[in-house]
């Protein structure tokens, strides 16, 4: 059980928005646009940069990185696509530093993409400037992740060996890819947090951490990495350069939440897994209803379910205004966050009018847009608001991704009811019990803040089932304080 100080606290929550997504290509062919298109169906991870990198036969690497903040990865790179070239390349989604980083060194020149989270980065940095070594690239005013993993590879004689070091003095986790002559490195953090995937097509081979990338840009699915697993891959094939490890924690919440619906992790299908999530809370759900209505984007799967299980309408209630609002988590500042996440969402008030409704989502972070959602639907004429959630109260902190949208424990809605009910939330465990009267009274205090009628979390064992794989091998820890490093 890995245990919290108030200082580690207020890291964890001073996030950097979501997660970050990579993809590259390896072809006998020029594969620029491969790369841009592949790139591109990862934006929903990631909100502050992006990049992409390329060989050129004779020329060498180039690089491009632009601020996705306020654009789209599309708009920032499609007028430069004529200035690259290349038979292999790699692009970066990221919602942290500014990648690729160029690296020459004792193992070659490389291009290096991650998507990582180090929670020891001020560690690790005083052990290079000790070993009178140096960093350059600046993220932020501080050391670019990407660069720290970059210079633990180098210390040793392989870039296997390199990797292996990074697995082993990074605390939080990291997937990367590195590019060379010889073809592109592609690893999977040491406990599978997050999900790379390889895919194939004739001549050429693409490493992806999203497989909705693959059909679109001509490829077919072909292999899910497994935990610390390193592969070499080339536009003939891939081979494996460090076995796949037994232990794994996978992150639940890329099937609950921000992972794309056409995705398979583990072979598990996104939007099939919010069906069965939205059939179980059916299942323990008595309230009367008019309909369901899902909230955009990640509710929909879970409302399709749960309308299909209980036999009742399934309604947009709400449409979601994507024209000019992009995703809400986007901006800087959580004020502008919530003024997108109100403005793109459009009550219809035909439908809401006199009616029971409940609606599904996928979470509840801060509770601030759900409040924002229950005020419209009362002014449109609901006459109950029944909330099911898709997952467990979120009550603890993320220490192995960039996920929980909060500045300190107390925004988290959960944090929040059990410190008005009881001025103490040292016990934790008691509110993550669903049969425990502590978490009964915890969501009857959620429910009473944000105004709804009823609220019904999913249980973490049939969150589980839904996913259909074993509690060990997935990273509940936001919801049960249970996962861990190493």
């Amino acid at each position: 059980m890995i245990k919290f100080t108030n200082e580690l606290l207020f890291l964890n929550f001073f996030i950097f928005n979501i997660m970050g997504g990579f993809y590259g290509v390896v072809s006998k062919t020029d594969c620029v646009k491969e790369i841009f298109y592949g790139t591109d169906y990862h934006s929903h991870l990631g909100t502050k940069r992006a990049g992409m990198v390329f060989i050129a036969n004779g020329k060498g690497f180039k690089r491009s990185i632009h601020t996705i903040e306020n654009s789209y990865f599309r708009t920032k790179f499609e007028s430069e696509l004529q200035e690259f070239s290349g038979n292999s390349g790699m692009g970066i989604i990221s919602d942290t530093d500014p990648q690729p980083i160029l690296f020459t060194s004792h193992l070659g020149r490389f291009a290096i993409v991650t998507v990582s989270r180090v929670l020891n980065i001020a560690e690790l940095e005083k052990r290079i400037l000790l070993g009178k070594k140096h960093l350059t690239e600046n993220f932020e005013g501080n050391t670019n992740p990407t660069e720290m993993i970059a210079s633990l590879i180098c210390e040793k004689d392989t870039f296997v060996d390199g990797i292996e070091n990074v697995f082993e003095n990074i605390k939080g986790s990291c997937s990367l890819m590195i590019l060379t002559e010889n073809g592109i490195i592609a690893a999977r953090d040491k406990l599978g947090r997050t999900p790379v995937v390889i895919g194939k097509k004739e001549g050429a081979y693409a490493v992806a951490s999203e497989s909705c990338s693959f059909p679109n840009t001509g490829f077919e699915l072909d292999y899910f990495m497994g935990p610390g697993e390193i592969v070499q891959v080339t536009a003939e094939g891939f081979s494996r350069l460090r076995e796949p490890g037994e232990k794994m924690q996978i992150c639940s919440f890329l099937w609950v939440y921000y992972g794309y619906p056409p995705s398979y992790y583990e072979g598990i299908n996104v939007e099939e897994c919010r069906y069965r999530c939205g059939a179980a809370l059916a299942r323990r759900d008595s309230v009367d209803a008019d309909f369901v209505c899902g909230i955009p984007d990640s509710g929909v799967g879970h409302a399709i379910g749960y309308s299909n299980e209980k036999k009742i309408p399934n309604k947009r209630a709400y449409s979601k205004y994507t024209a000019t609002w992009p995703r809400s988590f986007l901006p800087s500042f959580q004020e502008q966050r919530d003024l997108v996440a109100r403005m793109k969402l459009v009550p219809n008030k035909a439908i809401i009018k006199g009616k029971k409704i409940i609606f599904i989502d996928d979470s509840i972070v801060r509770g601030t847009q759900l409040k924002e959602n229950t005020n419209d639907m009362r002014k449109s004429g609901a006459m109950e608001l029944h909330m099911r959630i898709a997952c467990p109260p979120l009550l603890y902190p993320c220490d192995f991704l960039n996920f929980t949208q909060s500045r300190t424990p107390m925004e988290l809605a959960g944090r929040r009811a059990i410190k008005q009910m009881n001025g103490d939330d040292s016990n934790l465990q008691e509110y993550s019990d669903p049969d425990s009267e502590k978490y009964r009274e915890m969501v009857k205090k959620i429910a009473e803040n944000l105004d709804l009628s009823s609220l019904i979390y999913q249980r973490l064992d049939d969150l589980i089932e839904s996913i259909g794989l074993p509690k060990e091998k997935l990273c509940t820890h936001c919801w049960d304080g249970s996962s861990y490093f190493k």
